[in-house]
């Protein structure tokens, strides 16, 4: 990242009677090279453009500097390139790699750089729902969870057969006094409980909530509109919901059997449950007290609790012994033996859902969807959505550019690693910006691969 301010050397130990100095004196240089492939991927997703679509500015144009668009390209691609703060803008305002990001090398004033500082960014994140004399920026939130999901269905050339939504509701500490805040038990701190839905890598929906509500509070209307939009596109597509036992409720899977969608959810286990596969952990006891494994059977149920379900549903149950004890667990499900037998529903169809864990641990850990330091809930949506933006930049790069590619199933820290973080000089002419790249880098060939693959993305756009 380039700075021109301190000319103060730094002394290194020599090397062949040679000093070793260092400087932060360079010029333009950037350390966010890599990142030519992010603004390469929004073209061809048209991702900025379209979210910026989705905010009302009433500020007047000709005292402003920064557009809407190059405020939200600013903060989506500086949360993908691993800058979660807006102090980190201050200085990043210089740096050429994000001027090129947003299309624009100079300021229309000679006090103000390219891009926003961190003043300018806090007020895009204090946008209300609608604007205000001292919020001149409102963003619409139906129009964004809209296009969280019309971004999913674009990623496809054809409608799928089938396609599984995952459901999940995670921890988001909190260590401040911001509204909404309330002791969890279960995770045993003060959080939010966002709630994730994805389909496979893809993400759909981000939606912040309070923590003192069951798991699956509001899922309903989230599957429903989600599932309403997908329907409009693809109306022969089966669809699946599938969640750990915190979304196993009569609600949801009502409604599923109401609309036509099929869910395989975990069911928290009693000792009724428990009770009636007796025989087969007693079975699967000896066989692991025999050969030292663990050991599992399957069972299939038609089962109804006493009082909170009303009808009664398939289950299934898996009687393992493992590490010397029970071990059961137990799914409910829509689906019939035609889609298969109890231990292929539960050990491929299941059991799958825990990769979408990965998935939040890459929105949270590496693109800082956790960062929910703002005083109200609606400001911490909106840093949610950032994030998701930026996830949803990354994985697009990912599933369009990367799948030949040594990156191909990489996390999104990884790749901003590997392929984002390249240092690179950058010279400005009148007929050209060249970045000269890192001759050392050692993802040259991958770096090329992403770019053939996005410009042949951008030509069939």
């Amino acid at each position: 990242m380039p700075t021109e301010c301190s000319a103060e050397l730094f002394d290194f130990v020599a090397v062949e009677r040679r000093t070793v100095v260092a400087g932060f004196d360079g010029g333009t240089i950037t350390s966010d090279a890599g990142a030519l492939l992010l603004g390469a991927t929004d073209r061809a997703l048209r991702l900025v453009e379209r979210f910026a679509q989705c905010f009302i500015d009433r500020r007047r144009p000709d005292l402003i500097e920064h557009r809407v668009a190059t405020l939200l390209g600013q903060r989506v691609f500086g949360i993908a390139l691993g800058y979660e703060d807006l102090n980190d803008h201050d200085e990043l305002r210089h740096d050429p790699a994000l001027h090129v990001l947003a299309g624009k090398l100079k300021a229309r004033r000679e006090d103000c750089a390219p891009v926003a500082g961190k003043s300018t960014l806090n007020r895009l994140e204090l946008s209300r729902e609608m604007a205000t004399r001292y919020h001149k920026i409102a963003h619409d939130t139906a129009a964004i969870e809209t296009l969280l999901v019309t971004l999913f269905l674009e990623a496809h050339k054809v409608a799928p057969a089938e396609i599984i939504l995952d459901l999940d509701a995670t921890d988001d500490p909190l260590h401040g006094h911001q509204e909404g805040r309330f002791f969890h038990g279960y995770y045993d701190c003060y959080c939010y409980l966002p709630l994730y839905i994805f389909c496979g890598k893809q993400l759909l929906a981000a939606k912040l909530r309070p923590s003192n509500i069951d798991a699956s509070a509001g899922a309903v209307e989230e599957v429903a509109r989600i599932i309403g939009q997908i329907r409009t596109r693809w109306p022969q597509t089966r669809i699946i919901l599938r969640a750990d036992s915190g979304f196993a409720r009569e609600a949801l899977m009502a409604w599923c059997e109401a609309t036509g969608v099929d869910f395989i959810f975990g069911l928290a286990r009693n000792v009724r449950l428990t009770r009636t596969i007796g025989a087969e952990l007693v079975a699967a006891r000896e066989e692991s007290q025999s050969t030292g494994e663990a050991a599992r059977r399957f069972k299939e149920l038609i089962w109804s609790t006493r009082k909170s379900w009303s009808r009664r549903r398939r289950v299934i149950a898996k009687a393992e012994w493992t590490k010397g004890e029970a071990n059961p667990r137990f799914v409910v499900t829509s689906q019939t033996s035609d889609d298969g037998d109890a231990r292929h529903l539960y050990e491929e169809v299941y059991c799958a859902r825990g990769e979408m864990e990965n998935r939040i641990k890459e929105c949270q850990m590496d693109l800082f969807a956790d960062r929910t330091s703002t005083a109200t809930m609606k400001a911490n949506q909106l840093r949610l959505w950032f994030a998701s933006m930026a996830y949803i930049l990354i994985e697009s790069l990912r599933r369009i550019a990367l799948q030949a590619t040594d990156l191909a199933d990489a996390s999104c820290g990884t790749i901003r690693r590997k392929l984002f973080k390249i240092g690179a000089l950058v010279t400005v002419s009148v007929r050209r910006i060249k970045f000269a790249l890192a001759s050392g880098c050692p993802y040259k060939a991958v770096f090329a691969s992403a770019h053939s693959a996005l410009a042949a993305a951008a030509d069939t756009s």
